[in-house]
């Protein structure tokens, strides 16, 4: 399933149309019926955790900005919502200061036209909120359609189908694949929990941390770690220098630090390096030998009534921490 950085950067792919009228839809979902979104302006793009929501909705009696009396496709968009300028949609992409005490720096989105004013009815019109959860190869592609990389099970070169298709006014498209497509009232929005938003409560983290469970089980919990996903968990652990099964309870309050640290940090360079068009190297996910040249070991660790995800972790630079050593610690 894509985490946090990738689902942030689906969301940068559809921020461009912004303002823009559905003109065509098409895609198998039966989740939802896509004709409903036809002639409807998507007004909105937010991201959640894993989550992307999308707003659709009407314009009515805009008023032209700069004195233009009838302005053109590009200038017709609606206004930001609030939300929207507390840096949901920011750019985490710089890490500075205290190893200990990472601040997040935003930097500036990519120019966008000048929004115009609406008034006070067309402000209140309704909005369509949709929520995209995505699967294990689940993506969104502006202009262009995904194709098969690969031959299936069954030696067929057949190419992805996709589940929506939304083809706007400026000619330009964004496909959906394997994702869930839910309507809401509005987004589902908890920032302390988020890895990625400026407000991520770090303090909430630590306190989740701390609990009698195993380190590996709480940090792919997402009611505290929303975004944080499998290859992050492995990464950051590795990076921490702590073994997976580790009870948080009997772990050391610089080492649980150490972990969230990471793991901030880990995310923001991974949108970074993707934003950039570079590739992740992982340096214990899925490897063979640590950096160090160790051998990996390899297991499906979860709760026992949760989902179990593959870990990777090196015996020699994680060491378990047991019950009886806490006192030596």
């Amino acid at each position: 399933m894509p985490e946090g950085p990738s689902v942030k950067r689906f969301q940068l792919r559809c921020s461009p149309f912004v303002g823009q009228t559905v003109t065509k839809v098409g895609g198998h979902t039966r989740q939802m019926n896509p004709d409903d979104l036809k002639s409807l302006t998507l007004w909105d793009t937010q991201i959640h955790g894993k989550n992307v929501f999308l707003a659709f909705g009407t314009i009515q009696e805009v008023v032209p900005c700069c004195g233009n009396a009838s302005p053109g496709p590009s200038e017709c968009r609606p206004p930001v919502p609030e939300t929207a300028t507390r840096g949901d949609n920011s750019l985490l992409l710089r890490m500075e200061g205290d190893a200990h005490q990472p601040q997040c720096h935003l930097l500036e989105e990519p120019e966008v036209n000048e929004l115009p004013l609406l008034t006070d009815n067309a402000a209140r019109q309704p909005r369509k909120w949709l929520r995209f959860h995505f699967g294990l190869y689940g993506s969104i592609r502006a202009n262009e359609f995904a194709r098969a990389s690969k031959a299936n099970k069954r030696g067929d070169w057949r190419d992805p189908i996709p589940r929506l298709i939304l083809h706007f006014s400026s000619g330009g498209f964004l496909v959906f694949y394997n994702c869930r497509i839910y309507q809401c009232s509005s987004p589902t929005a908890q920032p302390a929990t988020d890895i990625l938003n400026p407000e991520f409560d770090r303090e909430q983290a630590l306190e989740a941390l701390c609990k009698a469970t195993p380190v590996c089980y709480t940090l792919l919990d997402q009611r505290h770690f929303s975004g944080l996903g499998n290859i992050i968990k492995n990464e950051v652990l590795y990076l921490a220098k702590i073994h997976p099964l580790s009870l948080g309870s009997l772990l050391p309050p610089s080492a649980l630090k150490s972990l969230v640290d990471h793991a901030i940090q880990f995310s923001l360079e991974w949108l970074n390096s993707k934003l950039h068009g570079c590739g992740l190297h992982p340096q214990i996910y899925g490897k063979d030998k640590c950096p160090m040249g160790h051998e990996v070991m390899k297991g499906a660790f979860g709760p026992v009534d949760g989902l179990k995800r593959l870990t990777w972790w090196c015996r020699q630079c994680q060491l378990e921490v047991l019950p009886e050593e806490i006192h030596s610690i």
